[in-house]
């Protein structure tokens, strides 16, 4: 089967923050920051393939810089930037409203498995344009799985 080419596309998924989402010092719970981004890196990788086909390898860094308070709005960005035999890569960066730098980013590994569960070929073939994209396209692909 020849391999479908893609060129990474950004999917953005927006949360609020609210009191439910907080942990004991009033800021963002870094469990429900980690629900939320492997979530958006989902929807990226659903874009590519059937999403029913889709499982959660591993998270590979979700780096904090600074806290997010109740109240702020947060834009997750993520892409796929890499693609193995049956794995996807995306890249996820989260960014607070009025700011353009990210204040939480980090890489997830999703396979695609057939009905029973077993890790299956997508035959896809990621195809970075933009510097950006070749640099994570690189990152991704050292990453260990």
């Amino acid at each position: 089967m020849d391999k479908r080419l893609v060129e990474p596309k950004s999917v953005s998924t927006t949360r609020l923050v609210k009191s439910e989402d907080l942990n004991h010092h009033g800021t963002l719970f870094a469990g429900r920051t980690a629900e939320w981004f492997v979530e958006s890196g989902f929807i990226a990788a659903a874009t590519i393939v059937n999403p029913k086909s889709i499982v959660c390898l591993q998270i590979h860094g979700l780096y904090f810089s600074q806290p997010a308070k109740p109240g702020e709005i947060l834009s997750f960005v993520s892409k796929v930037v890499y693609a193995g035999k049956s794995s996807l890569v995306s890249y996820i960066h989260v960014i607070k409203e009025g700011q353009t730098e990210p204040f939480v980013s980090g890489f997830i590994t999703f396979i695609n498995v057939n009905e029973e569960t077993k890790a299956t070929p997508h035959n896809i073939e990621i195809v970075p344009i933009s510097e950006t994209d070749k640099e994570l396209y690189e990152k991704a692909k050292s990453l260990k799985r």
